[in-house]
């Protein structure tokens, strides 16, 4: 049902239920991991009303696992970018995890999801650090636009694209004249 992914990494989809609406993945060596993006694999949607709470947990050797909101996913918005590099061991609040022992190695983070109603996910606050990068945002800032430098429309692209894609059909030569 869900995926998560680290950049230069391989998407990982095995999650391992813990609880019935629980899902755990591990996150090894995640000194190294800025930011983690969890989806849905889009094969099976939440129920109507229902949602998924992101939550991180660093490894802890001494036991007690402390969980730390992100945020969440939904039907309507179903993946989200979590900032995790700025997260620190220790912080967390409640968490639907309860006392429950989820599995743990001593270098290995884990992120957690479980479905939740909407009307609590959208009353939670994240743990502070972890805001959720919006795409749209990141790309209208390097959209700035400089008076040296000349932007052509897509559109224009694609109409010459479609323009050059005709002509080789109908004489695979023309460009050669």
């Amino acid at each position: 049902m869900f995926g998560c992914l680290v950049a230069g990494r391989l998407v990982q989809t095995d999650a391992q239920q813990v609880a019935g609406d629980k899902f755990v993945f591990n996150l090894p060596d995640y000194e190294n991991v800025n930011h983690v993006v969890v989806f849905m694999l889009g094969t099976v949607p939440f129920p109507a009303g229902m949602g998924g709470a992101v939550y991180f947990s660093f490894p802890d050797p001494v036991g007690g696992q402390v969980w730390q909101l992100l945020g969440f996913i939904t039907n309507d918005k179903p993946s989200a970018i979590f900032k995790i590099s700025q997260l620190k061991p220790g912080e967390g609040g409640e968490h639907p995890f309860g006392m429950m022992t989820v599995p743990q190695l001593a270098s290995v983070a884990q992120v957690g999801v479980s479905i939740e109603p909407l009307e609590q996910l959208v009353q939670q606050t994240p743990v502070s650090g972890a805001t959720v990068c919006a795409v749209d945002s990141f790309m209208q800032s390097q959209m700035t636009p400089n008076p040296s430098e000349m932007f052509i429309p897509a559109s224009s692209i694609l109409k010459w694209y479609e323009n050059f894609q005709r002509r080789m059909a109908q004489n695979p030569n023309f460009w050669k004249t």
